[in-house]
């Protein structure tokens, strides 16, 4: 138990700020599976644009404090290489 009063007001606010952060990693997780049921569709439009949706949000987390910054670098350019492997694979095929 919080034993002064700025003390019950942090707990409030890290209690709307822990809501508000899985929320955020929520819909990053949801986005990412939609990417990846773009990618195995096969559909070049619609993959390019889920990873264009995904990348911003990515960004989006990173700025408001979600995920790091290099975390949100590194999944970005994990999810554009399965797309230029997905569309290698198409040209050689």
């Amino acid at each position: 138990m919080p034993n002064t009063k700025s003390a019950e007001k942090r707990v409030r606010g890290n209690a709307r700020k822990a809501a508000r952060n899985q929320s955020v990693k929520s819909r990053l997780k949801t986005l990412e599976k939609k990417y990846q049921t773009a990618l195995g569709s096969g559909k070049a439009e619609d993959t390019k644009s889920a990873l264009q949706v995904v990348a911003s949000a990515l960004a989006k987390a990173a700025k408001g404090g979600v995920i790091h910054k290099a975390t949100a670098s590194r999944k970005r350019s994990r999810l554009q290489l399965r797309l230029n492997a997905a569309t290698a694979a198409k040209k050689v095929a």
